[in-house]
């Protein structure tokens, strides 16, 4: 996996592309951002789509919602960037834009926008 911290004003911005999957559920999700908290003092991070399970943009598996929940619980603020163009779900779709209003989830299209989303 490829991190670099970058500054992101308020808050440093931990921004990993990994071609390995990295979160498949809640508790490897509050894993990784246990890992990147602690080695890097980072609660705001972007990572790349391919680095995310396919079954977390399948809301009938539940996983984003544990993750999602994870990310409330712990004040982390969480950007994944990539194509989601290909997924037709309207509750996919409809979750995506919802988390794009309100956070701290944010879905975008790559570490450039990532990084102005989460320094909203």
């Amino acid at each position: 996996m490829d991190l670099r911290v970058v500054d992101g004003g308020k808050e440093k911005i931990a921004l990993c592309n990994s071609e390995e999957v990295v979160i498949f559920d809640g508790q490897s999700a509050l894993d990784f951002f246990a890992t990147i908290e602690y080695q890097h003092n980072c609660i705001w991070i972007a990572i790349n789509k391919s680095a995310v399970c396919e079954g977390f943009f399948d809301l009938t598996t539940g996983i984003a919602g544990e993750v999602a929940q994870k990310f409330v619980n712990y004040g982390i603020r969480f950007a994944i960037y990539g194509d989601f163009s290909g997924y037709t779900s309207k509750a996919l779709n409809d979750y995506i834009y919802e988390c794009n209003k309100n956070g701290p989830l944010y879905f975008v299209a790559d570490e450039d926008d990532a990084m102005a989303k989460l320094r909203e």
